[in-house]
């Protein structure tokens, strides 16, 4: 018989790391560029990220407190999220220090920057994709009695999207080509994603 380790999070886990985080992943980092209204870029990663539409494709972040981020996003309305891979493993985790707001991140991290078609802030350069994406929503978090949290929901609409061609085969994107990384949990796990770890399953009819 299954032995499980049962417990209520407004309690505690009673484990030496939280383990939800561990468990809900490998998640994609939504590495997002903005600047702000005074100009300054900045570039941040972001684990809990996803892609919550098709169309229009949405594409969303949520950052605990309200970071540079998120008050860049207010401000200007836009962002550009940028495919996080292998070869720009150490840039993403330079970007995601604690630094002032004066600081751009691309700069910090060593990184060249493309100009997005359609939004202000940059694209990062060497990342094989990108969305440029204007705001929908931004939303602040409740919890179940309906208390704000210090946590902040972004939305955008994916408005332009860069794809590197090398990632293409025959007109369809290849998935594991860019080897891009996901976050694990605990402090320090990423995932690399690889081609052959693929398997393919139909949907019934």
């Amino acid at each position: 018989m299954t032995e499980y380790h049962y417990y209520k999070p407004t309690e505690g886990h009673g484990l030496p790391h939280d383990p939800l985080n561990a468990i809900v992943a490998p998640r994609p980092i939504g590495w997002v560029s903005t600047v702000s209204a005074k100009g300054v870029r900045n570039l941040a990663p972001y684990s809990f990220f996803s892609l919550i539409n098709y169309r229009p494709p949405l594409v969303a972040f949520s950052s605990t407190g309200w970071k540079d981020s998120v008050a860049n996003v207010e401000a200007t309305g836009e962002f550009v999220w940028n495919l996080t891979t292998m070869a720009q493993a150490q840039q993403m985790n330079l970007s995601s220090a604690s630094v002032g707001g004066d600081v751009d991140e691309f700069a910090l991290a060593g990184l060249d920057a493309l100009p997005a078609s359609l939004v202000k802030p940059d694209r990062v350069a060497g990342s094989p994709v990108h969305f440029e994406c204007r705001l929908t929503q931004l939303i602040q978090l409740e919890n179940k009695e309906g208390h704000k949290l210090d946590q902040w929901l972004v939305i955008g609409e994916a408005i332009g999207i860069h794809i590197d061609t090398a990632m293409l085969e025959d007109g369809v994107y290849q998935t594991a080509r860019p080897r891009p990384i996901t976050r694990g949990g605990g402090p320090e796990d990423y995932f690399e994603i690889t081609e052959d770890q693929l398997f393919k399953m139909g949907r019934p009819e």
